[in-house]
């Protein structure tokens, strides 16, 4: 009779491993708070066409800038006020989240995957190869991570596929960087020498041996490229190189919103606070992260 793929022992240390993890995640509050937050922002994303009161498209002639229902002239229709062309600013930030959340999902995962690769390759075998990658990766961080951004997206086309793609090659060698300098503290250890002696290949060695030992930095890393992926859409957007009109994407909105800031105050206030509140979350969890998976940060 078979043995079943994944043994009882091998269960109860996963949850123990779980357990340990979140026993040392909780003990940072701000960590815990920005992990709520996200998890309210995630569900806002994946349930917006069920609870944003208005089609973020739908414009109404009738409602030009209204402000917030707590102000003169505001209505419970409108909760937060609307824009320039009657539009509810609720519904499309709600709306928002939704491309916030994959914008920074798919450029954390090109950036990782690629990234990850080449650092394992770099750092395993050395010599001319890592020589050639290092040094591109160093001349993508020689530029402002923004200017590059731009620069991608003038010669892609601006668009938000676009702008994800050029994110992703701004972020990229910082997890180059970090894998290689990880594959190389673990490459001479002696768990993966006796794997090499016991005949393991190479990409055995790199991707079952040494890249799981490599991984909770990188997670770190993912997390804060996270925050730094919707920023830098955002920017794009809010320069007209990201997301298009009428797209109810957080920095588009600020785009479209910047001439009234000073007769509609709620037009670019509440998109913002999305962007801050959202980014300094993802900040706070990737902090939590770190003290939790980071051996030299526990506590005894």
């Amino acid at each position: 009779m078979a043995e079943p793929v994944i043994s009882t022992a091998q269960i109860g240390t996963f949850r123990h491993s779980l357990f340990e993890f979140w026993r040392y995640f909780r003990e940072n509050p701000g960590a815990v708070a920005g992990l709520y937050f996200i998890l309210l922002v995630l569900f806002c994303a994946i349930f917006a066409d069920l609870i944003s009161p208005w089609d973020p498209t739908q414009q109404n002639r009738d409602a030009l800038l209204q402000p917030p229902v707590w102000q003169e002239g505001g209505s419970w229709d409108y909760i937060i006020g609307t824009d320039a062309v009657g539009r509810d600013l609720l519904s499309r930030i709600i709306h928002g989240a939704r491309f916030s959340m994959f914008i920074g999902a798919m450029v954390v995962t090109l950036s990782m995957s690629a990234g990850v690769m080449l650092g394992l390759i770099a750092g395993y075998f050395r010599g001319r190869i890592e020589t050639v990658i290092m040094r591109i990766m160093d001349v993508i961080l020689a530029f402002p991570s923004l200017l590059l951004a731009l620069g991608l997206v003038a010669i892609l086309g601006p668009a938000l596929i676009n702008a994800m793609i050029a994110i992703a090659i701004v972020l990229l060698p910082h997890f180059v960087r970090l894998t290689r300098s990880s594959v190389m503290s673990e490459k001479n250890k002696e768990y993966v020498i006796a794997s090499r002696l016991a005949g393991a290949g190479h990409l055995r060695l790199m991707i079952n041996t040494i890249l799981p030992n490599c991984m909770a930095p990188l997670i770190v890393q993912g997390t804060l490229s996270f925050s730094n992926a919707i920023l830098d859409a955002a920017a794009l957007g809010f320069l007209g190189m990201g997301a298009q009109p009428p797209t109810p994407e957080w920095g588009a909105m600020l785009a479209e919103a910047r001439e009234f800031i000073l007769r509609a105050w709620w037009v670019v206030t509440f998109p913002g606070l999305a962007i801050l509140l959202t980014v300094l979350s993802i900040n706070l969890m990737g902090d939590g992260l770190r003290d939790a998976l980071d051996p030299k940060m526990k506590r005894s």
